[in-house]
């Protein structure tokens, strides 16, 4: 199609234009008029950006949206998840204080498919997400952001397929050379060192312009913290009807008598209780590397040959103090807010004897390697028909990069707690401990320790034949074939020694080990105050003490007291074992085979004033997909009762599982195009898309956690014959590029989307394990008239000490394992995802403006997205529900002047209340995330005496925002993280 063909070919000399175009020196509009008294505009820099990506809007056949870097190596953002969420529509997940995972439209980033140059990559995240923490923004020179689908796309976004852009030295096609480097300050460190960042881009041409090569290269160094306000697991909600001992309950709420409880929650409430709070202060080093090639070679003016290789490694190592109360649940006194969702605004506790006030730190270290291959031939066969094939290969894999495992914590304590209370009227949560700040450094003993050794790996190979046949003047045919095979394997392996009631006595560790640091300098965020329960100070001391150097005391003395479970590679429990073949190993294989061909037409419509030129398309994609998973979990046999509310179960080896599974779909899709005049265009698109399940979800194998709480323990099972998301889609737009870089637009779409997949809870008593905690001795205890927990412990040690499954310590410690005989076996709560019956539609409008206030060099992008769901999740249900995890309206304003060689931009961003997760670690109960906002800063001035410099100054959340996670109600606190700015000062020179 001839046509059709002429605006390909245009855009390409356009895009080739524009890229030769910001290799020279910033300076604006600049105007010349030849012969033909034709006006050629050549525009770089902020502008000269964003008018590619207008370009790429305005020519493309679906709805998209993209981000052009303003020079080679020079993208918008220092992130280029920081860089999407400009795009209306688009938000992004922060994982310490930096850009990670992306939403588009309200669809959670596991069903945004992410591809480079068109090919899906592998990820590190264990999921289907992808983590945009992993490659440099110099690595990429353009995204683009689709949010409608053809037949052409390969499935998997719902909400959009985003493809990341490398260069391509024959688009580029002359010698081009630029050096950056940077240095890098981090606020929310307490170390706030400056570290450097570098980069390098390479391309050139050869042999009169048939090859071309481009090499470029990044690393970075980061330091950065935060500290952070938690409720350890979580929330645990209960029914006002259910009688339960959780610092509620009916009739006596617990043995506490009603007017200890203030605002006591009604019948009709769902009350929540908090399960601890704890401090935490975190440090954090990373280090980037990222590595690209492309290799192209056109011998021919119909054939062209591109090879391209990508390599990241990025080392991210955490080391962690905190400082936590755990409550028990026992008789408590509280300030509720009214109902129907009950909240303490103050949860308070007294404990007969006294508990303990646990200090814990920990350190963790992974290292995230992954590449890509990728090969493409493209070949006019003729002047109607045109071929390609493309091949490629990723990997990538999460590993340990540390002696102590991936995550390693060790506890310890000191049994001071005489009460504890929590203030939850202010952000952050404000605790007070009875005796907590009293504590001294020889109060302190060990009690338990975990390490984890936990690893990922995901390889893709992948094939694509494809063509486009010319039928005539108007009309054309793209058609082709593919297949792709996707493995993922992970692998955990926990060593747990549950000695949480203490592993030996406080005089065992020296004072000097344990210095002692205040807890409320750390935080900017105000706490409450507790004069509405007696004033109680809020706890301030926490001792800042070293986790190698205690780890090896520990190992030193307990090291030959073996709990129940794996050992170690070390052989003492105090290090992490790589014996995965005794923990959990599991395997999805899942394979994909496509047929696809899409019929594309151009006309137009005559009307009295001209005409408006069309384009349209339909098309039709069948995919076929295959599900083989392998599962290698954990088997228990018995359980130990070694403190007031945990017991342990005894691991006995390793069961095995397989399962199969496959489906298959035809995916129609259709799109419109329309000039209705020469600067108003608008479009139309319908498609049927799919949205695969998480990996984890289709993993085989049932899995449990090794300690359990007195009235049970918990697990978890994957279903690998779960089917994809399927939605419907729709979307209506229509753009008005009224001037020179200047457009507005505004969009409706909406999905309706099936198969859901929620976590279903079924109560099970896998592998037959004797409950200690509710047996015979027990009721026993109980009988004789004892209901709390210590004394009933105390009772057995004191009545049953010859008993064969009780064993005293010499510290007076008891330890009673389950007798098969008397006792019940352990129910354990399975949580298994499946697909449910309900139809969700999720609708919203985006509206964008970018508009240049003439030469003045002032210019302005605003954009608003509305997003709502017909169904959402429902906080006064106590299940899990099919509810759409990220959804919210988001904005941004971006202002920023170019002239003269000198720019800046400010952009803020916004987004509201989100759902982030339908559980926490206490089962089916929701957690939100706070709306959020952030302002960046860039500043950059080219050097007149240095042609070819710039230096710059970048900033990141300069107003020092934190985030803030919550459960229920926006009181339920989850967790507040505060971070802080992050600055980058810096040069680029290019030649």
């Amino acid at each position: 199609m001839k046509n059709r063909t002429f605006r390909k070919d245009r855009l390409a000399v356009t895009i080739s234009l524009a890229m030769g175009a910001a290799m020279l020196p910033a300076a604006g509009l600049q105007a010349q008029e030849d012969s033909a008294a034709l006006e050629e505009i050549t525009v770089t820099g902020i502008r000269g950006s964003l008018t590619k990506s207008m370009d790429v809007k305005r020519d493309a056949d679906g709805i998209v949206d993209a981000i052009s870097a303003e020079d080679i190596g020079k993208f918008p953002d220092t992130n280029l998840a920081e860089s999407m969420q400009r795009i209306t529509g688009v938000s992004i997940d922060r994982v310490n204080g930096e850009g990670s995972r992306v939403t588009v439209r309200g669809i959670n980033p596991d069903y945004n498919l992410v591809t480079l140059n068109g090919r899906q990559i592998a990820r590190t995240t264990g999921g289907r997400s992808f983590d945009f923490q992993n490659i440099a923004s110099e690595m990429v020179q353009g995204v683009e952001v689709a949010k409608s689908s053809s037949a052409l796309v390969p499935s998997g976004g719902i909400g959009s397929t985003i493809n990341l852009l490398s260069a391509r030295p024959l688009e580029i096609g002359e010698r081009r050379l630029q050096f950056a480097t940077k240095g890098v300050m981090d606020e929310s460190s307490e170390e706030a060192n400056i570290t450097p960042e570098f980069s390098g881009f390479y391309s050139d041409t050869f042999a009169d312009g048939t090859f071309g090569v481009v090499i470029a290269a990044s690393t970075q160094e980061r330091e950065s913290g935060s500290q952070q306000g938690l409720v350890g697991t979580g929330w645990r909600s209960f029914a006002g009807t259910v009688d339960q001992d959780w610092g509620a309950g009916t009739a006596e709420w617990g043995g506490v008598p009603q007017e200890n409880q203030v605002n006591r929650p009604g019948e009709g409430d769902i009350y929540s209780v908090p399960q601890t709070t704890v401090y935490k202060f975190e440090e954090q080093q990373r280090k980037r590397t990222n590595g690209q090639l492309v290799l192209q070679w056109a011998p021919t003016d119909d054939i062209t040959a591109t090879m391209d290789y990508m390599y990241y490694a990025n080392d991210i190592a955490k080391q962690f103090n905190d400082i936590s109360a755990w409550y028990n649940f026992g008789p408590s006194e509280n300030v509720w807010t009214d109902g129907p969702i009950a909240t303490p605004i103050i949860y308070s506790e007294t404990y007969g004897a006294p508990a303990d006030l646990s200090m814990a730190a920990g350190e963790s270290a992974e290292a995230y390697r992954g590449q890509a291959l990728g090969v493409n031939l493209e070949w006019d066969v003729n002047e109607r028909l045109s071929l390609a094939f493309d091949a490629h290969t990723s990997d990538a894999e999460r590993r340990p990069d540390s002696p102590w495992g991936s995550d390693a914590l060790l506890s310890t304590a000191a049994f001071v707690r005489t009460s504890a209370t929590t203030d939850f009227s202010e952000d952050l949560p404000a605790l007070s401990v009875g005796g907590g700040n009293d504590v001294q450094p020889s109060d302190m003993l060990v009690t338990g320790s975990v390490f984890t050794n936990s690893r990922d790996r995901s390889d893709i190979d992948a094939f694509r034949f494809s063509g486009n046949f010319e039928l005539n003047e108007s009309s054309d045919i793209d058609f082709g074939m593919s297949m792709q095979a996707v493995s993922n394997r992970s692998q955990m392996a926990v060593v747990q020694r549950d000695a949480w009631g203490g592993a030996g006595p406080a005089s065992d560790l020296d004072d000097s080990l344990f210095p002692a640091d205040s807890i409320q300098d750390k935080f900017d965020v105000a706490t409450g105050d507790f004069s509405e329960i007696g004033g109680a100070d809020v706890q301030n001391v926490y001792f800042d003490w070293d986790f190698e150097t205690v780890r090896a005391i520990a190992e030193e003395l307990y090291g030959d007291a073996i709990w129940p479970g794996l050992i170690g590679d070390c052989g003492t429990q105090f290090c992490p074992s790589t014996a995965y073949d005794q923990a959990t190993d599991r395997t999805t294989e899942e394979t994909t085979t496509a047929a696809f061909a899409q019929y594309n037409f151009e006309s137009a419509i005559q009307t009295a004033s001209g005409e408006m030129p069309y384009e349209l398309s339909f098309g039709l994609r069948y995919e076929t997909t295959e599900v083989d998973s392998e599962a290698a979990s954990p088997t228990y046999d018995s359980a130990i009762w070694g403190s007031a509310n945990e017991v342990v179960l005894v691991n006995s080896g390793t069961g095995f599982l397989s399962q199969t599974a496959d489906y298959d779909y035809w995916l129609p899709s259709f799109s419109f195009k329309m000039d209705v005049t020469e600067d108003v265009i608008v479009r139309a698109a319908a498609s049927e898309t799919i949205g695969r399940p998480s990996y984890d979800a289709i993993k085989g194998g049932t899995q449990i956690g090794s300690l359990a709480r007195v009235d049970g323990g918990s697990g978890s099972a994957g279903n690998p014959a779960l089917l994809p998301l399927e939605s419907t889609n729709f979307d209506l737009s229509v753009e008005w590029y009224y001037g020179e870089s200047s457009y507005a637009s505004a969009g409706y779409f909406t999905k309706r989307i099936a198969n859901f997949i929620s976590n279903g809870t079924v109560e099970s008593n896998v592998f037959g394990i004797a409950n200690p905690a509710e047996g015979a001795l027990v009721q026993a205890a109980r009988d004789a008239g004892l209901t709390d927990v210590n004394e009933i412990r105390q009772y057995i040690a004191d009545n049953f000490a010859d008993d064969p499954f009780v064993e005293v310590g010499a510290d007076g410690n008891v330890v009673i394992t389950g007798n098969p005989a008397t006792d019940p076996e352990m129910t354990f709560l399975l949580s298994i995802p499946e697909n449910g019956d309900r139809k969700e539609t999720i609708d919203g409008w985006e509206f964008a403006v970018q508009h240049m206030f003439g030469e003045t060099g002032f210019g302005v992008i605003a954009n608003y997205t509305i997003v709502e769901a017909g169904v959402e999740y429902n906080p006064y249900l106590l299940q899990d529900q099919e509810a759409m995890i990220g959804l919210s309206d988001s904005a941004n304003l971006v202002g920023f002047y170019e002239k003269n060689g000198f720019q800046a931009r400010v952009a803020y961003n916004w987004r509201d209340d989100f759902l982030n997760s339908r559980g926490q670690g206490t089962g089916a109960n929701p957690a939100y995330t706070e709306a959020y906002e952030q302002i960046d800063l860039n500043i950059g001035y080219e050097v007149p005496q240095v042609e070819g410099l710039e230096v710059f100054l970048e900033g990141l959340n300069i107003t020092d925002e934190y985030s803030r996670v919550y459960g229920r109600s926006s009181l339920q606190t989850l967790g507040l993280y505060q971070g802080g700015a992050r600055w980058q000062m810096g040069a680029r020179y290019a030649f």
